[in-house]
């Protein structure tokens, strides 16, 4: 009983402490339910148990420039410029056409992120259906023939001439490209219908939702207003465990080395690339197929990374086509030089910027969160003394590993709403 008490007190301690962040404070509450839990339950279920018992409503508020609201009839363009000077990867539609009494199911019609944006742009780049020639000569019509650049059924070294340089220009100067409306490409909306969290969901429900069902964001909705309180992403989440360093619970499971934990989930053989020399519409056509935000580019050899490309970075060919002008060709190569110059021109520290992150097998999960929130950054490549890729580990593979989905935790939750609706392509 004295330790127990000695344990509360050292709690409160903490507490008085010099000032901690919010999500420390989350921490905290995680530390506070851990020293009571039954000690014959294991670390994983202790966790669970912890995260399920703490409302979201606990979770510190994004900043506001990173909770925004796009409008249903806004233009692509402006979409892409909102996303960029924000910095963030997606963002909710409100559908303008809803009346000012609907509910947050009825307001919100899906979230628009940069995969979505990816998938418009490579259709402009495709070849227009044979069953369906008006479309196709209207395309064609808009933006000067350009869309018919890249042919990606099977691209190759020897098409990245076919993406000349100018194509992103036409593409972006066209009245297709301005007239285009959020509402209008919402067959590529990752979470339609609309998916949000209300407060007082618990934290394991979020963590979840962030891991073994591949939301990168989740809404936090305000039942009583109608509208979005909060958003939670993959990102913060990363972030709240950063600040949880020297709190018992964390130490005992950010300690652990990765080979310890099972990461990475993947073998070499089984790492999804792409080669520097072939088109960079080949990293985002690949990125949509095989539904990942990120992916390597390798060298000749296909060993090394030379790079990394991510969803986010589509922006580039949309904000700022200019730069590729004088390309011939806009290979994976190619797009990373010209994307690092104009950062550096441009005086801006984004993750591009800094090249490949690595890491090896025996680093902790705990080195790990801290560079991946130091880094601002989204997966971190294993390697081995050679450089060589061994596996790549994302945001999400961390988190999945911090808890378990309990059986039938969801029910049948997901039976109607995760199957992405039938005219995605994401």
């Amino acid at each position: 009983m004295a330790s127990i008490q000695l344990e509360r007190e050292d709690s409160i301690s903490r507490q008085q402490e010099s000032p901690r962040s919010p999500e420390a404070h989350v921490g905290m509450k995680v530390e506070d339910l851990w020293d009571v839990l039954e000690p014959q339950l294991s670390p994983t279920e202790k966790l669970n148990a912890c995260f399920e018992s703490i409302h979201v409503s606990a979770f510190p508020p994004a900043p506001s420039s990173q909770v925004i609201e796009i409008k249903s009839d806004t233009s692509l363009a402006e979409a892409v410029q909102i996303l960029a000077q924000n910095r963030i990867l997606s963002a909710p539609v409100v559908d303008v056409d809803a009346p000012e009494d609907a509910t947050w199911m009825d307001r919100y019609i899906g979230i628009v992120e940069f995969a979505g944006i990816a998938v418009w742009i490579l259709h402009q780049s495709e070849p227009p259906s044979p069953r369906s020639p008006s479309y196709g000569k209207a395309i064609d019509a808009a933006i000067n023939g350009i869309t018919n650049a890249a042919r990606l059924g099977n691209l190759g070294p020897e098409d990245a001439a076919m993406t000349s340089g100018n194509f992103f220009e036409a593409l972006t100067t066209s009245d297709f490209y301005k007239n285009t409306k959020v509402r209008d490409i919402s067959g590529s909306f990752r979470w339609a219908p609309f998916l949000a969290l209300q407060k007082s969901n618990s934290f394991l429900t979020m963590l979840l939702l962030l891991s073994n069902y591949k939301m990168k964001s989740v809404p936090v909705v305000d039942l009583g207003e109608g509208t979005i309180d909060n958003i939670i992403t993959q990102s913060s989440v990363i972030h709240m465990l950063a600040e949880c360093s020297g709190l018992q619970w964390f130490e005992s499971w950010g300690t652990k080395k990765l080979s310890e934990i099972g990461l990475p989930t993947m073998s070499p053989n089984q790492i999804i690339k792409v080669y520097e020399d072939e088109p960079v519409l080949q990293a985002f056509k690949v990125m949509r197929r095989k539904r990942i935000g990120g992916i390597p580019v390798v060298d000749s050899g296909g060993s090394k990374a030379v790079g990394n490309i991510s969803l986010r970075d589509v922006q580039f060919l949309l904000t700022a086509p200019e730069i590729y002008h004088d390309y011939r060709s806009i290979t994976a190569k190619n797009f990373l030089t010209a994307v690092r110059d104009y950062l550096e021109k441009h005086h801006e520290d984004l993750p591009l910027i800094s090249g490949m992150v690595t890491c090896k097998r025996d680093h902790t999960i705990k080195e790990l969160i801290q560079l991946l929130d130091t880094k601002k950054i989204h997966r971190i490549y294993v390697v081995d003394d050679n450089g060589n890729l061994e596996g790549v580990i994302t945001l999400r593979d961390i988190i999945s590993r911090l808890v378990h989905e309990p059986r039938g935790y969801f029910g049948d939750f997901f039976d109607g709403v995760l199957p992405l609706p039938a005219n995605s392509r994401v």
